[in-house]
């Protein structure tokens, strides 16, 4: 009886013993075929050549020693020429855009490769971040888009790439915040475009008589203005039910060709906006506010025309200040008219306005340059100190003041550009819409479009326009553009 109680125990002791060997090496061998417990090895991080050093310095503070993964994970980088899709573990971490001088008539370039962006050669461009754009520098068209009006292409666009088998629990919490980045985009980029004098008036009666639609003289071009944040135009030309063609005065169906082009800012600077009367100047303001334009630099008084134009729009402040400084159109009292340029008052608005911490641009009507040519392309309007007075050094004193831009808007003919002090001047835009088909010179205009992006001005590019002998205008084809930039680029002081 003894004996096999003796003997049951050792049977008990010794099954226990194989069901602990057996457990144990069951536990253990699943550790060692998982790389759990005792058998463990930790995930590796592994860096793909693709990455730069700056991604590396950024990456290494981020998967330090300290670290522990459960999973590997591998980090890569790729460029692209167009905007990607960015799936689980991917970021946009920079975008690169080409720029060249200020001055460059080269409006672009075009490679089939991003590295062609990185020859090694001086071929008059180089490729920065775009957070290193800035005003002072020229942004160039890639194939043939512009970034800051695509924003999907025209820019070297750089993702990297985070793959794991367990991306959400280990690599998003390290990362996300690190590599989620804002770029400039159309949601937060304002875009303004600027553009010269606007006579409707005289021959485009005529000729709107005949078509009978005003949309005709925009046809060809609103589709490019109205495509901007706002639009604005110096219309020296009042509404008026006496228009005719030998007039500056507008038909009323010309409120459509305004329209047309999405203009939100009227200036009324001009020195013709009186020519049909203080009844029509005054419903003409009627009109503007009626469709939703805003109006600087002329208004009903003399204390109405003085009243700045301040725009908040996509966290940029801009303050918006236009005078008359010509042959005439102000108002010194209670008639419509422009507002009349004083020292004393332009330093005093340019201040209050910086104070304010607004980008400020400052319109001016100036003496007109009367060099028209008709046989031949005359450059005497290209030059700034063609008209009368000091022209070059009112501008720049505007800078002084603390303006960021002066624009001339009185030009019938696009005039130079330059930078200076901290700003910049232009000093004549030409005709947008006009009569003056007669001579190549008062054909042609500029737009400026400015680009501002929190605040900054990013850019301010300068796009050529033309009317033909129809009274159409248009955008200037590449290479006549790239010519007319080069040549008032040379008549710069």
């Amino acid at each position: 009886m003894g004996r096999r109680k003796h003997s049951r125990l050792k049977v008990f002791l010794i099954s226990l013993l194989i069901f602990a060997v057996v457990a144990a090496g069951t536990v253990l061998g699943i550790q060692f075929f998982t790389k759990t417990g005792l058998f463990r090895v930790p995930g590796v991080v592994y860096y793909d050549e693709s990455l730069n050093q700056d991604e590396l310095a950024i990456l290494h503070r981020i998967f330090t020693e300290e670290v522990d993964l459960d999973k590997d994970v591998y980090i890569s980088a790729e460029n692209s020429l167009a905007r990607p899709e960015l799936g689980e573990g991917e970021f946009l971490e920079e975008i690169f855009v080409p720029v060249s001088d200020f001055y460059d008539s080269k409006n672009g370039i075009n490679v089939e490769t991003v590295e062609e962006l990185y020859p090694n050669c001086d071929c008059g461009f180089e490729v920065i971040k775009i957070s290193d754009l800035d005003s002072s520098q020229k942004l160039l068209k890639l194939n043939d888009e512009y970034f800051l009006d695509d924003f999907d292409a025209g820019a070297v666009f750089r993702k990297i790439i985070f793959k794991s088998e367990k991306y959400d629990e280990e690599i998003k919490p390290l990362v996300e915040e690190k590599f989620t980045k804002e770029f400039p985009n159309k949601d937060n980029v304002l875009t303004f475009a600027q553009t010269g004098v606007t006579a409707l008036s005289r021959g485009m009666n005529a000729k709107l008589n005949s078509v009978g639609d005003a949309t005709y003289f925009a046809e060809k071009i609103k589709d490019f203005l109205s495509g901007f944040d706002l639009t604005h135009t110096s219309n020296e030309s009042s509404f008026s039910s006496s228009a005719s063609s030998a007039n500056i005065c507008s038909d009323k169906r010309f409120i459509d060709t305004l329209t047309a082009i999405g203009l939100d800012i009227v200036e009324l600077t001009g020195n013709h906006n009186q020519d049909c009367g203080d009844e029509a100047a005054k419903e003409t303001l009627k009109i503007y506010e009626q469709n939703g334009i805003k109006t600087v630099g002329g208004g009903e008084s003399a204390t109405a025309a003085a009243v700045p134009l301040n725009i908040d729009q996509k966290g940029t402040n801009i303050t918006m200040l236009a005078y008359n400084q010509s042959t005439g159109g102000a108002t010194l009292d209670n008639t419509p008219g422009a507002n009349q340029y004083y020292e004393d008052k332009a330093a005093a608005e340019i201040k209050a306005a910086k104070d304010r911490g607004d980008f400020v641009i400052v319109d001016i009507q100036y003496y007109e340059c009367n060099g028209y040519d008709v046989e031949s392309e005359s450059k005497v309007c290209d030059y700034a100190n063609s008209s009368a007075g000091d022209q070059v050094g009112l501008f720049r004193h505007l800078i002084d003041l603390g303006a960021d831009i002066v624009v001339g808007t009185s030009a019938h003919q696009p005039q130079t550009f330059e930078k200076y002090g901290n700003g910049a001047i232009y000093y004549g835009l030409g005709n947008l819409f006009f009569d003056q088909i007669k001579w190549p010179g008062t054909r042609r205009s500029l737009v400026l479009v400015h680009y501002f992006y929190n605040g900054k001005l990013l850019q301010t590019r300068i796009v050529p326009t033309a009317y033909d002998s129809n009274m159409q205008t248009a955008v200037l084809d590449e290479e006549t553009a790239e010519w007319f930039i080069a040549r008032l680029a040379n008549a710069r002081p």
